[in-house]
């Protein structure tokens, strides 16, 4: 989609706003997968609700995009523009015990700038790609951590009722990859409560969750992270491996052999393909297992 609108291109300079016309989301996002359209660089928080209420008015379908890490695009020229968060300098502030971090932040960078800080707890999360504001909607985790549990407040637009909130923590329900914001809710900032630790300390715990992820996971290669979420008391990763579908592909969609809840892109996958992988996965695991795997990663249709 493009910004034609005489009425909106006048107005974005006045709220902040910048214009990049046909971006590809292939570019933009973990997979390499996506097709294009206009992307609308947002530089101020509190211009969101005039935006927001400026493209309602004009018909302009939109959609937030963060760091693009568990995001499946569809190709060709979509159907809606990308509102996307210019990062701040500096984009995370120490008080205390508290790290006040804008929702644009690079999570992994944002792990290591609080561990200098002898602030820790998140050491988990270092090798999870992708925005802090992408792992509060998702209440990311990994190796036994999870970004809700020191998640003290967060700011947000609510599209509902279009306009800024602040939220305390008690505020929103965090559980298995899942919370409680609404999809077109627009994480803004967040107010981390972390442990103190001495950073010699929790640079061994960053050192030990790399390790891990190198043995473990195809990093280097074009990927959403884990495609499905596990089941209740189940790994989706281990039945998908016990069905000896490491290595399937669907055209240039493949299940990783390092780890097969990792769907990559070789370098010429669809969306159609990637799609195509993950609904014969799913029939598969149904078929044998008798569950029926939700998936982990986003995916936009339209």
């Amino acid at each position: 989609m493009r910004v034609e609108d005489a009425k909106i291109l006048e107005a974005l300079p006045k709220l902040e706003v910048e214009l990049r016309r046909g971006v590809s989301l292939a570019e933009l996002t973990y997979l390499g997968i996506g097709g294009t359209t206009d992307l609308l660089r947002i530089n101020g928080h509190e211009s969101i609700p005039e935006l927001l209420n400026l493209l309602d008015e004009n018909g302009v379908a939109h959609k937030f995009l963060g760091g693009g890490s568990n995001l499946l695009v569809m190709d060709g020229e979509l159907a809606f523009v990308v509102l996307q968060l210019g990062q701040p300098n500096p984009d995370v502030v120490i008080e205390g015990n508290i790290a006040c971090v804008d929702a644009a932040a690079d999570l992994g960078k944002t792990v290591t700038f609080c561990a200098k800080h002898n602030l820790g707890g998140m050491e988990g999360l270092i090798g999870v790609p992708g925005t802090v504001g992408g792992a509060l909607r998702m209440n990311a985790g990994a190796y036994g951590t999870q970004i809700g549990s020191y998640v003290r407040e967060v700011k947000v637009y609510r599209a509902a009722a279009r306009k800024l909130e602040t939220l305390k923590g008690e505020e929103i329900s965090f559980e298995y990859r899942h919370t409680s914001f609404a999809p077109d809710d627009m994480m803004l900032a967040v107010k981390l409560e972390l442990p103190s630790r001495p950073y010699p300390e929790i640079l061994q715990g960053i050192r030990l969750c790399n390790e891990k992820r190198r043995a473990s996971q195809p990093l280097g290669q074009k990927s959403a992270g884990c495609i499905f979420k596990n089941p209740p008391g189940a790994s989706a990763g281990r039945m998908i491996d016990e069905l000896g579908l490491k290595g399937h592909a669907v055209g240039g969609a493949r299940i990783s052999d390092r780890h097969a809840n990792f769907f990559v892109n070789t370098g010429h996958a669809s969306a159609a393909d990637m799609l195509g992988l993950i609904a014969d996965v799913r029939k598969r695991v149904r078929q044998v297992y008798g569950v029926t795997l939700e998936n982990e990663v986003v995916v936009w249709n339209a």
